[in-house]
């Protein structure tokens, strides 16, 4: 039997040595797995955020450059547009290229020019615009106003008519016109006499 134990505990060794090289490479494939995951959700939500940032300064370059440089070209306004930033993505540490970035003002510029498109052209046309929107809401109110206070007077004309209906059925219809003597009991008036 001792010869039987000798001779197996070689092969016993070898294999109990390549299950745990198994079991660690398994592991550590899982441990990879995991890392790769959390660095791209890492990625993603930096990359979100970053790409808010990046919009929010796009649209602060363009309003520099359109105030800052009104008598310069378009490109003079872009580079200074550009310029300004990719100074503000790189003290906020963030690396992007320089189309991305020109993308982003480019986008910012498209939405200034669909709003404007959308706004009166003139300043006389934006205050008639902005007198008409005041009056029709003004307008409005007042007409909303006065379609409550007509609901509500009518509701308490309603209740006044059934209080009233109420009261009108609750009240006896025979009125006394004097008043007569009251009479009280004589029993109920005695008196204990004491003797001394």
């Amino acid at each position: 039997m001792q010869t039987i134990i000798e001779t197996v505990q070689p092969y016993v060794s070898t294999i109990a040595t390549a299950i745990l090289g198994v079991l660690t490479a398994i592991v550590i494939a899982g441990l990879n797995t995991i890392k790769v995951k959390a660095n791209t959700w890492i990625d993603a939500r930096t990359t979100e955020s970053q790409r808010v940032l990046l919009h929010k300064l796009a649209e602060e370059g363009f309003s520099l450059a359109k105030t800052a440089y009104k008598e310069a070209d378009g490109s003079k306004k872009l580079q200074e547009a550009l310029s300004y930033v990719t100074g503000q993505l790189e003290q906020k540490g963030i690396t992007l290229t320089q189309v991305e970035v020109q993308a982003a003002i480019e986008k910012a510029y498209l939405d200034y020019k669909a709003k404007a498109k959308q706004e009166p052209v003139s300043t006389e046309e934006a205050t008639i615009a902005d007198t008409a929107a005041k009056v029709s809401t003004e307008e409005a109110a007042q007409a909303a106003a006065k379609e409550a206070v007509s609901g509500l007077a009518a509701k308490l004309n309603d209740f006044l008519a059934q209080a009233t209906a109420e009261v009108a059925n609750t009240v006896p219809a025979q009125v006394q016109s004097e008043p007569g003597p009251i009479s009280a009991p004589l029993e109920a008036v005695q008196m204990p006499v004491t003797t001394e």
